[in-house]
C-alpha cells in the first residue's frame, strides 16, 4: 500500500495556481488510475488507485497548504504505513518551470506544506516529488507568486510537466525512491 499526497489549496479560486501543482498531479493520477470516486477522509479528498499493480491512496489535503500535515498525519497513522511508502508531491519555486526532482528525505526548502508535514510527522524521512514553478520574478513577493495562475505561454509547459509527474509517481510506486531519483533527477 502506498500513500501519495498532492499539496495545494482547496476552493475554486486556487485552481490553476502555481501552489496547486500537487493537486493537479493527483487529479491526473486519479483520472488515469483511480478505482472509484473521491471520498472525504482525513480532512482531505482521497481516491483509491491501482498504480500498475500497486495499491495506492491518493490524498489531497483540504486543510490549506500550511496545515497539510494535519491530513497527512491522520492518513498515515490510520493506514499504519512506514514512511518509505509515503510520497508527497508539491510545487517548488526554486526549480525552473516544469523541472521534476525526487528526494528521499530532507528539509522543507521553504515549502510551507512540506514544513508542516515534517513537523507533524516528526521526521524528514519520507519521499517527495517537487515540480518546478520558478524562478521567482524580480519584484514579486513569493506568496503572491505561488498563488498566481500560470500565464498562457506557461500553460502548455506545466500541463506537460503534470503528465510527466504523474508518470514519475507511477515509476516511484513500482521502482522505489532511489531508482526514481536516478531516472528523473
Amino acid at each position: 500500500m502506498k500513500l501519495v499526497v498532492g499539496l495545494g489549496n482547496p476552493k475554486r479560486k486556487y485552481q490553476g495556481t502555481r501552489h496547486n501543482v500537487g493537486f493537479a498531479v493527483l487529479g491526473e493520477l486519479a483520472r488515469q488510475f483511480g478505482t472509484g470516486p473521491p471520498k472525504a477522509k482525513f480532512q482531505g479528498e482521497m481516491v483509491e488507485a491501482d498504480l500498475n499493480g500497486q495499491r495506492a491512496s491518493l490524498l489531497s489535503p483540504l486543510t490549506y497548504m500550511n496545515n497539510s500535515g494535519i491530513s497527512v498525519q491522520a492518513a498515515s497513522s490510520f493506514c499504519k504505513l512506514p514512511n518509505e511508502e509515503l510520497l508527497v508531491v508539491c510545487d517548488d519555486l526554486n526549480l525552473p518551470l516544469g523541472k521534476l526532482r525526487f528526494r528521499a528525505r530532507g528539509s522543507s526548502g521553504g515549502q510551507k506544506g512540506l514544513g508542516d508535514i515534517i513537523r507533524r510527522l516528526g521526521t524528514e524521512e519520507f519521499s517527495r516529488l517537487r515540480g518546478g514553478i520558478g524562478p521567482l520574478p524580480e519584484h514579486w513577493d513569493s506568496v503572491d507568486y505561488v498563488l498566481s495562475k500560470f500565464t498562457k505561454t506557461e500553460i502548455p509547459d506545466i500541463e506537460e510537466a503534470i503528465r510527466r509527474a504523474a508518470g514519475a509517481v507511477l515509476y516511484w510506486a513500482s521502482e522505489g525512491i532511489e531508482d526514481s531519483m536516478n531516472y528523473y533527477n
